[in-house]
């Protein structure tokens, strides 16, 4: 594999594992962009020597510089709140790394990307066998670090959760995704009756 074919592989499977910040970005200009065009509509409305079309520079000036004179202090805290959440959302929007759920396989000829639903389905399908249990009596969560699996055995009949992981371990090995999660089994104390 060339090193231009390796980063053209490793751009497309970063495009697949995470979510884009182009709706962010995109609402996030047209506020800017919207706000610029109203201060310019209202200059160019002063310099014309027109009525405001909602408030003129001079009226805008003065109420911001009178705040909070003349507004309850629960408006001027909910302005506030309202203000300080947008701009943590967008905070969190550019620095999170906004992982979509889905993992990668190294491969040598392609870029290979699995959906954490379909990986979790092929570990609640082993663990289901390792137990003897059924579909309903499993239930598995996957992300990048963790693979957790969650047993509901039948009533009287003991499950090994060291046979469990195993099986799931080997799973994962199977399927090379990079990193290998690490895998926790909890078998649950009461068992489910008629399964």
């Amino acid at each position: 594999m060339t090193d231009e074919t390796t980063r053209l592989t490793s751009d497309v499977i970063r495009r697949e594992t995470h979510s884009s910040r182009a709706v962010p970005s995109t609402i996030m200009a047209g506020l800017v962009i919207i706000s610029a065009l109203y201060v310019m509509l209202e200059a160019a409305l002063k310099a014309l020597g027109q009525d405001p079309w909602l408030l003129g520079p001079e009226a805008a000036a003065g109420w911001i510089s009178s705040l909070p004179g003349g507004i309850s202090s629960t408006v001027l805290a909910a302005a506030g709140g309202l203000t300080f959440l947008a701009g943590l959302i967008f905070f969190l929007a550019a620095v999170l790394p906004g992982r979509k759920a889905r993992l990668s396989i190294p491969n040598e000829r392609a870029a290979v990307v699995v959906d954490a639903e379909v990986l979790a389905s092929s570990l609640a399908r082993r663990a289901r066998v390792a137990a003897g249990v059924t579909p309903e009596q499993v239930l598995v969560t996957i992300d990048r670090r963790l693979a957790e699996v969650q047993v509901r055995p039948t009533s009287g009949i003991p499950v090994s959760e060291q046979s469990v992981q195993a099986a799931v371990e080997d799973e994962l090995h199977r399927t090379a995704i990079d990193p290998v999660p690490l895998v926790r089994v909890t078998v649950a104390q009461s068992g489910v009756i008629g399964q």
